[in-house]
């Protein structure tokens, strides 16, 4: 008797390089309570959706086109992204990864971020620039649980790959990604101070495409 174990969900998480990164952070982390000071619509958004804390979701979330800063942390991010794309087994022959949103994410005390997933990406994550103890962890979703309509519960001991739900532990200077259709949240946590994140998307580009609109651009110039 044989039992195969199909269709993974795979997590990749890493340090996003090696040696410190306290003044990368600290860089990152000025910007970022800099920008909720000045960034009255993201903070409007925020009373809304992110109840408690600040997110510039709603109001400056390609932050890798906007600061040094971010598009620094976009280049150090590029070579983990191409590796988890990789380990997916998608054939990237032709085709570009590009980070299509960046955003930032402070969130005090008692603030939490509900299931969503991210619609419209590829490969998505969170890099994590402060997390005081006690951080909440990011917990993902089996993304079978909506089909599982009779079903007991798992054994309180199951291990981690037949769990409902998996908490990654978060820590300053980490980088986790996801495909962007796997349900994920963030539980609120007692913490004194902020967990501060950055999160973003990537999607794909046919290359091919590209240099046909270049050929186009010569023959009409």
């Amino acid at each position: 008797m044989t039992t195969h174990r199909l269709f993974p969900t795979l997590i990749y998480r890493a340090p996003l390089k090696a040696g410190s990164l306290a003044r990368f952070n600290q860089t990152l982390l000025d910007e970022a309570h800099a920008m909720a000071l000045d960034d009255h619509v993201g903070r409007r958004w925020s009373a809304k959706h992110y109840l408690g804390g600040y997110t510039s979701y709603g109001s400056l979330a390609q932050l890798h086109r906007l600061s040094s800063t971010f598009a620094a942390l976009e280049r150090a991010m590029a070579p983990h992204v191409k590796r988890f794309a990789r380990e997916l087994a998608y054939d990237m022959r032709g085709r570009a990864l590009e980070m299509t949103d960046c955003w930032v994410n402070v969130m005090p005390a008692r603030t939490v971020h509900s299931l969503h997933l991210h619609p419209l990406s590829f490969i998505s994550g969170t890099y994590y620039v402060r997390t005081p103890p006690g951080s909440p962890a990011l917990k993902f979703e089996d993304p079978r649980l909506s089909k599982m309509m009779a079903v007991p519960p798992r054994r309180a001991k199951a291990a981690k790959a037949m769990r409902s739900f998996v908490e990654f532990p978060v820590e300053a200077g980490t980088l986790i990604l996801f495909e962007s259709w796997l349900r994920h949240e963030v539980p609120p946590g007692e913490i004194d101070g902020e967990r501060v994140s950055v999160s973003f998307n990537y999607a794909w580009r046919d290359l091919s495409a590209d240099k046909i609109a270049i050929a186009r651009r010569k023959r009409r110039a």
